[in-house]
Parts: C-alpha cells; sequence; structure tokens
C-alpha cells in the first residue's frame, strides 16, 4: 500500500493482476507502457548502513517451500519500501535479475569502498518515476539519475566521478546507455554495454 500510494501521488496509474502467483505484484501505467511491478519490504541495518532487499520469491509445494530469484522477462521494475526510513525506492528489473539480495548504501563503507555499490539515494522512488516518465517521452535522462530504461542515452562523467561510483555506471551501461569518461576535461574512454538492450516493456 505504501508503494500503491507512492505512485498515485505521483500521478501513476497503478494497477493490480486478477490471478494469484504472479511474480510480480503491481503494474505502473506509463505513457503507452505496463511496467511489471514486484514490491518487496527492506530492513535498515543501521550498523552496516545499508537498506538489505530480499529478492527470493517462495510458494509452497507439495515438497515444501520453493525458492526462486527474479528474471529479467518476469518484472521490469522493483518497488522497495523501508519502514525504518518510511521511503521507497524504485529500482530496475535488470539490476536484481539472479540476485539473492540487494544492498542499498544510506551511509559511507567503514573501509571507505566507493565503487561496485548502489546508493540508496540513487534510486529514491519520486526521482526514479521522473526518470522514467522523461525516458517515456522520448527525452533524455538527467545525469546522476537512475539506469530504470532501455532507452539509449549518453552519459558523461569525469573520471574521479567514474571512478568512486564504478558500480553505479557499471550498471547504467548494462542497462543499455554509453557512459563517456573524461579526464581533465578533455574524453578518454567509452562504456558500452557488452551486447545489445532490448526493450522489456509490456504494450498496454
Amino acid at each position: 500500500m505504501k508503494i500503491a500510494t507512492a505512485a498515485t501521488e505521483l500521478g501513476v496509474p497503478v494497477l493490480r493482476p486478477m490471478t494469484e502467483r504472479e511474480r510480480y505484484d503491481l503494474a505502473f501505467e506509463l505513457g503507452r507502457h505496463l511496467l511489471r511491478v514486484q514490491c518487496k519490504w527492506a530492513s535498515l541495518h543501521e550498523a552496516a548502513g545499508v537498506i538489505k532487499v530480499g529478492l527470493q520469491g517462495s510458494w509452497l509445494s507439495p515438497q515444501g517451500y520453493v525458492r526462486s530469484s527474479y528474471a529479467e522477462d518476469e518484472i521490469d521494475l522493483l518497488a522497495v519500501y523501508c519502514g525504518d526510513l518510511a521511503r521507497c525506492y524504485l529500482l530496475p528489473g535488470s539490476l536484481v535479475a539472479g540476485r539473492r539480495a540487494i544492498y542499498l548504501r544510506v551511509s559511507p563503507s567503514r573501509n571507505a569502498q566507493r565503487a561496485c555499490i548502489n546508493l540508496a539515494s540513487d534510486y529514491e522512488f519520486a526521482g526514479a518515476v521522473a526518470q522514467l516518465e522523461e525516458h517515456q517521452s522520448g527525452t533524455l535522462g538527467a545525469r546522476g539519475s537512475s539506469p530504470l530504461s532501455s532507452t539509449p542515452s549518453t552519459v558523461d562523467v569525469g573520471c574521479h566521478e567514474f571512478r568512486n561510483h564504478f558500480g553505479y555506471y557499471l550498471e547504467r551501461a548494462a542497462a543499455g546507455e554509453e557512459i563517456r569518461i573524461s579526464r581533465r576535461g578533455r574524453p578518454y574512454a567509452r562504456l558500452v554495454p557488452a551486447e545489445p538492450v532490448q526493450p522489456k516493456l509490456a504494450a498496454a
């Protein structure tokens, strides 16, 4: 309900499947597309400075509980509600596919690690929805926003910022964006997806 409320407050129509055991809980209507959304409750691990999001689904079978992760062709988005912070987050399905859990960092790590981490601030719900709406209208995403759409775009970033947020920009490239890295104001390298990214949006 928290996630559905957050979406409707932003003017996003929210739908629910009529049948049970679907791999998604809600659908968001954005433009001419319906995006399948899996919803998860997350807990804050204050000592570690992270929000832990469990990503496995489970159901009871005659042989006992069956647990599985989510595939990219099953969901488009993962919506997260952290009750400890009373905040919602929105992540692309490509970021969580095949994982058992993901951690969103809310404070600096103790070992000063800055690469290969997911900053919670990059996936704030309102900003993520705004990015989706920008891509749906055919405009390029704003610099620093989340890589939630498969619409190709180009992001310019300096070497220092790229190094400090390597994991973040790696995920953006994997989602289909081209990352152009500059050094001392001059173009230095490009980061592109290893394989062409195909849209995974379900037509309304």
